[in-house]
């Protein structure tokens, strides 16, 4: 009797054992998948003012949300071609981050949605109020077939000539407003020595983004929206024109261009080695944040060579991809980017404005004051060289197009490179 009740015994502690070893494995399974819930927010913000910007934004959010981890996955790269190859690998093998950077127009809705990577943000939109908080125009952007994708985080302006107020002072030179008046600048500067444009085309995107500009100064808004959606050809006369205008500027630049990425050149005009510099206002955060000069002191800024009036768009988002772990959490996060305590902690240092209507321009410089009012009126033009203009597939060719046509400046050969590639615009 002793024996069996030994045996039984032993039976019942090794079931407990068994008990307790699927209820540790259990309890670390549940840890992990906590682990794996981490908000991971992925973007390409690792430098000027674009990281301070997006670290005060996270902040604000655990100020929030205490006890939702973060994780700042963002991957250097100017324009985020580091980031774009890393984020398609990790789609493709469904592993999405929480949540990613992504501009609003053609890279998303052309990209991520119509592949059915992305989960709609109607009813967050609803609950939040915020589709009169938003200017429409901007809402469109970030919506296909009804539903709205991802929530504008900032408007940046891509239409701006960067200037040394010490170079254009000493030499008694006033800002150019068209490109007549930009080349006897030029003229001026290069007798006297002066690099009268600095360019860092390392990275084609900057180049590109030069042109665009060059464009919309010389077709106009209305035109140039009419490219991208097939209505007009981009072997049109006005193309042509603003081609060999492109072809013309590239006479001023610095001659190590292909060696310099953005903030080189940009910190040329800071160091007042070059006059001019053409580039988003995120060169505004790097001139403030990371060279510490002083705006409409040591830098000034005025549109693009007939751009007055017109307003090319940037406008970073973030939405909800399918498939993420957090979705509620995601939703928080989007909840404070959306929101105008949000905006107004990361656009000051982002050099940008906001997205919002309701935003307080106090808080902002006088280049922010300045673009928050010409944003509520301007003709509004999207980005090509920034992915919001074109698909993806056009824009790859446009930059390669670019590239040649920087190096050897024909003409011909690169409209017909532009012809060529406008079946991508269709898909």
């Amino acid at each position: 009797m002793k024996k069996r009740w030994l045996s039984l015994v032993s039976l019942l502690l090794v079931f407990s054992f068994i008990i307790s070893g699927c209820s540790s494995s259990t309890s670390t399974k549940d840890k992990d998948d906590k682990k794996g819930a981490k908000l991971e927010i992925f973007s390409w913000w690792t430098g000027a003012g674009e990281e301070d910007g997006l670290k005060a934004l996270i902040k604000l959010f655990k100020e929030k949300y205490p006890n939702v981890p973060v994780e700042n996955a963002a991957v250097a790269g100017g324009a985020g071609t580091n980031a774009k190859a890393v984020l398609a690998s990790r789609m493709q093998g469904n592993d999405p981050p929480a949540t990613f950077q992504v501009h609003g127009g053609a890279e998303l809705n052309a990209g991520w949605v119509a592949a059915g990577k992305m989960e709609p943000l109607n009813d967050l939109y609803d609950k939040e109020g915020w589709k009169d908080k938003f200017p429409q125009s901007l809402i469109d952007m970030v919506s296909k077939d009804g539903n709205i994708y991802s929530v504008p985080v900032n408007i940046h302006r891509g239409n701006v000539i960067w200037y040394s107020k010490k170079i254009f002072a000493d030499n008694g030179l006033t800002p150019p407003k068209t490109f007549d008046e930009f080349f006897a600048v030029a003229d001026k500067l290069k007798a006297k020595g002066i690099t009268p444009l600095s360019l860092g085309d390392k990275e084609p995107w900057t180049a590109t983004m030069l042109f665009e500009d060059i464009l919309v100064g010389t077709i106009g808004t209305e035109k140039y929206n009419k490219l991208w959606s097939g209505d007009l050809p981009l072997n049109d006369p006005g193309v042509v024109e603003a081609t060999k205008t492109f072809k013309k500027m590239l006479d001023y630049v610095n001659a190590d261009h292909s060696s310099r990425n953005w903030q080189d050149a940009s910190q040329m005009v800071g160091k007042g080695e070059a006059a001019m510099n053409v580039m988003g206002d995120w060169a505004k955060g790097y001139f403030v944040n990371d060279l510490k000069l002083k705006t409409n002191e040591d830098f000034g800024f005025i549109t693009t060579p007939g751009t007055e009036g017109d307003f090319l768009v940037i406008t970073d988002t973030f939405g909800l991809p399918k498939g993420v772990k957090n979705p509620d959490d995601v939703k928080k996060f989007l909840s404070v980017l959306g929101s105008v305590e949000g905006q107004d902690a990361f656009n000051p240092l982002k050099g940008s404005i906001p997205a919002r209507i309701d935003a307080d321009p106090g808080k902002y410089d006088e280049y922010g004051k300045q673009t928050i009012a010409d944003f509520k009126d301007a003709k509004l033009a999207p980005s090509l060289a920034h992915g919001s203009a074109a698909p993806e597939g056009f824009l790859t060719k446009v930059n390669q197009a670019i590239n040649i046509f920087v190096t050897q400046k024909d003409v011909d050969q690169f409209i017909d490179s532009l012809v060529a590639a406008s079946s991508d615009l269709k898909k």
